[in-house]
């Protein structure tokens, strides 16, 4: 697999981006006091991609009004209420997902990203029969607050029998940030005390047999997605890439808030978004609506995402 280069993304655009992440955390707790009821619906879902298990985890949930703020940053309100009204969704609010995948070899149970703090994603995998206790491995897409917030609860690790796997260039960056970076922060507090048992890949590298990684970077500086394969069958785990169905995966270049370098953002949607489509492969997307499997065609100048039903259904 050939490497990618990596776009330059700027500290100051990171930090900017940065900043605004305290709205994305906030999706799992503010519902309450904003009176917004969340619909129950299962925390668990399994997928068979050959002989392995994978389960996508609702590891939290929420609604949240003003969604441009947050998506189609760079188009009036006039398209992105049109955009919105042909895809049947409201245009002034939305609901948030958080949804980190288990993947089970026979062998190995490798848990990708544990959202956000305050235990969600011990609860999912509660819900798949699974314990923090059985996690062999944690791969990290990327260390965003939503995805690192479950490697450890007051201090103390979670997952304690598991090996770390994150992207070299991702790890690299977010540690080097001085004190008082909110994201620099909490991977100070909850990846580099595990450092030592970390493994960092680069662009094509192998994370286990089945498992291999590839450059996505845009949304972070070394946001990584990973294909999964077995017995010939093959899933996408997308996390970040394209964070709604619509107005990121529809609408690749809309710009997303917490895109660091919009361009390169947008750029590898496409790129990705592309391939799935060209090659059929169905994707996972860490906030795309819970199970958060489905397909991409290529629909006018964006992508048309219709949602897995029974395809890969365990046997």
């Amino acid at each position: 697999m050939a490497k990618l280069s990596s776009p330059q993304i700027s500290r100051r655009a990171m930090l900017a981006s940065a900043a605004a992440l305290p709205l994305v955390p906030a999706l799992a707790t503010t519902a309450a006091a904003e009176g917004h009821a969340t619909s129950p619906m299962p925390k668990a879902r399994d997928w068979a991609i050959g002989d392995f298990t994978v389960t996508t985890l609702l590891a939290g949930s929420s609604q949240r009004d003003e969604p441009q703020g947050t998506f189609g940053m760079n188009v009036s309100p006039e398209e992105f209420a049109a955009v919105s009204a042909e895809n049947f969704i409201p245009a002034d609010t939305y609901q948030g997902y958080f949804t980190p995948v288990l993947v089970r070899t026979g062998t190995e149970t490798i848990l990708f990203d544990t959202g956000l703090p305050g235990g969600g994603v011990l609860a999912a995998l509660g819900d798949a029969g699974v314990s923090a206790e059985d996690v062999t491995h944690v791969v990290l897409t990327h260390m965003h607050p939503d995805h690192i917030g479950g490697m450890a609860a007051d201090g103390a690790e979670v997952f304690t029998n598991a090996a770390y796997i994150a992207g070299a260039q991702e790890y690299n960056f977010w540690s080097g940030m001085e004190a008082g970076n909110r994201v620099g922060d909490m991977v100070a507090a909850n990846v580099t005390p595990f450092a030592e048992k970390m493994t960092f890949v680069e662009d094509g590298g192998e994370v286990r047999p089945g498992i291999t990684a590839m450059a996505a970077f845009g949304h972070t500086p070394g946001h990584m997605v990973y294909m999964i394969e077995s017995g010939g069958d093959q899933l996408l785990l997308t996390a970040d890439m394209a964070n709604h169905h619509v107005w990121s995966l529809a609408q690749p270049d809309w710009e997303v808030r917490f895109d660091a370098d919009k361009a390169a953002a947008a750029a590898t949607r496409r790129r990705i978004l592309g391939m799935a489509a060209a090659d059929q492969v169905p994707i996972a997307g860490y906030h795309l609506p819970f199970p958060a499997v489905g397909y991409v065609e290529t629909r006018g100048d964006g992508f048309r995402w219709t949602p897995a039903t029974y395809q890969m259904m365990p046997a």
